[in-house]
């Protein structure tokens, strides 16, 4: 860790400069040196970075960065504060501690955490950034983790664990085996100190190859934010052998929707044509996969088996967006001309044999407005388009 960084001229100089164009800044004489002029502007950009996404520490003096790429790969504060809902105990150890956003609110409810990195430079960083957080019950303990889990003479209530993808994976399918660390590999392991694992995975994860990778699966939360999956979480329970519950969560500024299913109850959907309104899940539902279920719970028809759109008669308090349909039109180029030719409208397919920017070319619809177009089959396989407004 650069510690000229805290010195108090540099970081007034990065506090004046959080609105600053970097790439214009770096066109500058450094007024600092000898400390590399390059060390503070990637300060500077993180800062930036981490105003909206974690507002606590862009608020707290003193605070050291990593790398921008860094700020950009955690988790947020409202992911990680979602996180710490979810454990309980005295005792936690981070596997892959990183820049420590998701400790920082483990330990708001854990007596201990122990933070491990295995990059001791971030290692110093966090540990600095406890102190100017004040926070004191944070351990950090720089090297590889399994080796350090091995050396302690303790169990925990929980573990926690952020895997990531070794650099020889990219474009192969995601699969935990070849991150690191190895988690299939290593459970065994794993559970000799913990009875609970939390395992957090980027959404590029398939579920169900998950669920074939891992064991002792109890549940899996399925996190967005404003509508944007950010992360799976994985809660394994030592021992446990029994169905597993789903849930998907959105996370907004006015509410948190949770919607939640148990894998291993079938749920038999039912089916009709467009009514008065139009339901489309959040994204965290749609990840989740639980598409029958919306219907069963919700007593709503769905268009098809693989449109993943509902319809009522009832408007209903729904966990996604909910329009009025204004009209409803077989997709053929007579209906068309009369629809939409020469307008604008922000349009959706769902289960529709061409692509968003196809239609708007061949229909010439600009984007934006107040109107939502769907183009989706309904029950009966027909090509169909939904003209709506939103609620």
């Amino acid at each position: 860790m650069n510690h000229a960084l805290v010195s108090a001229e540099i970081q007034d100089f990065i506090r004046q400069n959080t609105k600053a164009d970097v790439p214009k800044l770096a066109l500058q004489k450094n007024p600092f040196a000898p400390v590399e002029w390059h060390a503070i502007l990637e300060q500077i950009s993180a800062k930036q970075k981490a105003e909206t996404k974690l507002p606590t520490w862009f608020q707290t003096k003193n605070i050291i960065y990593p790398s921008k790429i860094s700020v950009e790969q955690t988790s947020s504060e409202k992911t990680a504060a979602y996180k710490a809902t979810l454990i309980s105990g005295n005792r936690l150890i981070d596997m892959s501690g990183g820049f420590g956003i998701d400790d920082y609110y483990f330990a708001k409810k854990m007596s201990e955490v122990i933070h491990c990195e295995i990059n001791s430079e971030l290692s110093e960083i966090v540990a600095h950034n406890c102190k100017a957080l004040n926070v004191t019950n944070i351990r950090c303990i720089a090297g590889d983790s399994t080796e350090i889990l091995k050396r302690q003479k303790v169990s925990f209530d929980w573990m926690y664990i952020d895997p990531s993808r070794r650099n020889d994976t990219k474009g192969k399918v995601f699969m935990l085996r070849d991150c690191l660390p190895n988690v299939p590999e290593n459970l065994d392991l794993y559970f000799d100190y913990t009875r609970s694992v939390l395992i957090k995975t980027a959404p590029l994860l398939d579920i169900t190859a998950g669920l074939a990778e891992l064991k002792y699966v109890k549940a899996i939360h399925v996190v967005a934010l404003d509508n944007d999956v950010k992360e799976l979480l994985w809660i394994l329970e030592k021992n446990y052998h029994g169905s597993v519950k789903i849930i998907a969560v959105n996370i907004t500024k006015e509410a948190t929707d949770s919607f939640s299913f148990d894998n291993s109850t079938t749920a038999s959907a039912t089916f009709d044509l467009p009514k008065q309104y139009l339901y489309e899940p959040n994204a965290a539902i749609m990840k989740s996969g639980g598409f029958d279920e919306v219907s069963t719970q919700f007593n709503i028809a769905k268009l098809h088996p693989h449109s993943h759109l509902y319809t009522s008669n009832t408007l209903l308090k729904f966990p996604g967006r909910c329009f009025v349909i204004e009209k409803c039109v077989d997709y053929t180029k007579n209906e068309m001309k009369h629809l939409l030719t020469q307008t604008k409208a922000n349009v959706t397919v769902r289960n529709f044999p061409e692509t968003v920017d196809t239609i708007r070319k061949k229909w010439k619809i600009k984007e934006g407005g107040d109107r939502y177009c769907f183009f989706t089959t309904d029950k009966n396989n027909r090509k169909i388009v939904l003209l709506c407004t939103k609620l």
